[in-house]
């Protein structure tokens, strides 16, 4: 069994602590402490998190996160340290896996790239191939909200299309960059793309997210 998301949570906590709590970060309006709130109430408050993508519940998803947020930063740093608790859905086998490996690498990225000085991360290749693989689920998701055919390449010209049609944009990075561009972090990413150019400009103006 891998452990990509166990690895990216401990590189996630290490950029946590290296910014410290008021550093800002690349999820508009939230700093280190507000990322690091999201996590734990992501895996600990069920309840709340289902404000993520259910408006109703935002009211409580922002109470909730804020009365992590409240917390001494030490110890709302130990609760992402001890990760979900037995009860959390992302204690079932398999499911932190699933469900975190990308969060925690994107997130960590949030706290990295708001920085000045930052270079991207030299990832192992297993987790590089990792992250490729996810990619075409991704596509899925984000293709809804691409303006023009997109096409998503690594350096070694293996491709998924993310938007059939012709003239494509084609972004072309290695798979940790795709991944940020398609979480929208087209600006953070370390990518070239190729296409029409007002193509281009919209792509990398588009509202993706996962």
């Amino acid at each position: 069994m891998t452990d990509f998301a166990r690895e990216q949570r401990a590189a996630l906590i290490e950029a946590l602590r290296e910014a410290g709590p008021e550093a800002p970060t690349l999820c508009a309006g939230w700093t280190a402490r507000d990322l690091a709130a999201h996590v734990v109430t992501r895996e600990r408050r069920a309840d709340a998190a289902a404000g993520i993508v259910v408006k109703a519940l935002a009211p409580r998803l922002a109470r909730v996160q804020g009365e992590f947020a409240a917390l001494p930063w030490d110890e709302l740093l130990a609760l992402v340290v001890a990760g979900p608790p037995r009860r959390s859905l992302f204690a079932l086998p398999g499911v932190d896996e699933l469900a975190n490996f990308v969060e925690f690498f994107v997130h960590c990225e949030d706290v990295r790239r708001a920085g000045p000085g930052w270079e991207p991360r030299v990832l192992a290749p297993p987790v590089s191939e990792a992250l490729w693989r996810r990619l075409s689920a991704m596509s899925r998701m984000v293709r809804r909200h691409c303006p023009a055919p997109l096409v998503v390449r690594r350096l070694d010209g293996q491709s998924v299309v993310v938007r059939k049609g012709s003239s494509p944009v084609t972004v072309v990075g290695e798979p940790g960059e795709l991944v940020l561009f398609l979480s929208g972090r087209q600006g953070h990413s370390v990518v070239q793309t190729e296409g029409p150019e007002e193509a281009v400009v919209a792509v990398r103006g588009a509202k993706f997210g996962v």
